[in-house]
């Protein structure tokens, strides 16, 4: 494989879960590559499908109730067509992933060193004594003080933060090519998430694996991504590089994302203002744009009209679905930074633009609105 070929693509995936009050629309139809080496990080508010297009492509979402469409590509293979035998022979293997919760994700009636072994012994044909050996060395790589003693210790003897790194471990243990890292510091204070953060960023320079992090804080990827994909109601609505997402957002969610972060410049009494509304039903999504109706900035054509994910003009590794004009989004962000509330720059987004021609969102074939 060639160094610019992508380690993973992700082409027009979509995921929906057939349910007792309707079809759940929780992927429509995003699309993204890594290369190896590279970090991308998807961030969106919970119930916007990150972590569901994760466990589609370890082919955990796997159901009758499950339909499935698009490609998954890795090393030229398309996950979604492969066996239940074949998948197992990846997972764990050449991709790996780090669950939300790994006190969850850790069996309390077992070590944490059978647990590691465990996952060496599916995927090698080595002996139990070299994977238990595999395993401290594991322990010890993820920061772990004294490995040969907490290598005979069940989870509940683990802190939060020493849960998530031998997590990290069972997850790297056989060297991964791909790590899906999801929520990897959620209810981890800032200190440890800053470890884990640097944990994932050095290891990923001694292995030279691709890693996609997955969160709904744009703070936690803000020094460890390359590429930043924003997440929505099932769909990217923006994906830039990471540098280019925080220096110049194009999406109204994505500048709400940021107005929420807390930042050490802005005053004590200075409120953080959060994104007005919920997240949307994804069984009864919004007619047109579908964050529409928490939009500050929204006009009728944008109730009606469902925009694509296209390029911002002169910069096409920068893509965003906005109504929109670009020099609209502009000059909103623009006041944005300067302080100004969103609810006073609603006239930023002229009238006007309800006439301008846009690009509806391609529909699956029979899909619902």
């Amino acid at each position: 494989m060639s160094p610019s070929t992508p380690l993973l693509s992700v082409e027009n995936l979509r995921v929906e879960f057939a349910t007792d009050d309707g079809i759940v629309h929780a992927v429509d139809g995003i699309s993204y590559s890594i290369e190896a080496g590279r970090t991308l990080g998807i961030v969106g508010e919970s119930g916007s499908g990150k972590s569901v297009s994760a466990l589609t492509t370890l082919g955990l979402t796997r159901s009758s109730i499950t339909t499935i469409q698009g490609r998954i590509v890795f090393e030229g293979r398309d996950l979604l067509t492969l066996s239940e035998e074949e998948l197992r022979q990846i997972r764990g293997d050449d991709i790996a992933m780090v669950f939300q919760d790994p006190l969850s994700s850790l069996h309390p009636f077992y070590k944490v060193g059978s647990q590691l072994s465990e996952a060496v012994l599916a995927h090698r044909q080595v002996s139990k004594a070299a994977a238990r050996d595999r395993a401290i060395d594991l322990l010890e790589l993820v920061g772990i003080p004294d490995p040969h003693r907490r290598v005979d210790q069940y989870p509940h003897e683990f802190s939060g933060g020493m849960r998530q790194r031998a997590m990290i471990a069972m997850a790297l243990i056989n060297e991964p090519k791909l790590l899906i890292a999801d929520e990897p510091t959620t209810a981890l204070d800032v200190t440890v998430q800053a470890q884990i953060l640097a944990l994932l960023a050095d290891l990923q320079r001694r292995l030279g694996m691709a890693i996609v992090i997955i969160t709904h804080d744009l703070g936690v990827v803000a020094e460890v991504a390359d590429e930043i994909a924003v997440m929505y109601a099932g769909r990217i609505v923006e994906h830039a590089t990471a540098a280019r997402l925080f220096s110049a957002p194009q999406h109204p969610y994505t500048w709400g994302l940021l107005k929420s972060i807390p930042r050490l410049t802005t005053s004590r009494d200075e409120e953080l203002e959060p994104i007005a509304g919920r997240p949307p039903s994804l069984i009864n999504r919004p007619s047109g744009c579908h964050f529409h109706p928490r939009c500050p900035y929204v006009r009728d054509a944008h109730k009606r009209i469902d925009p694509r994910l296209l390029p911002v003009p002169d910069e096409p590794d920068h893509q965003v679905a906005c109504s929109l004009t670009p020099s609209e989004r502009v000059e909103t962000w623009g006041s944005l930074k300067a302080g100004q509330a969103s609810a006073d720059l609603r006239a930023l987004a002229e009238p006007s633009s309800a006439a301008q021609p846009f690009q509806a969102f391609p529909r699956a074939q029979g899909g619902g609105a």
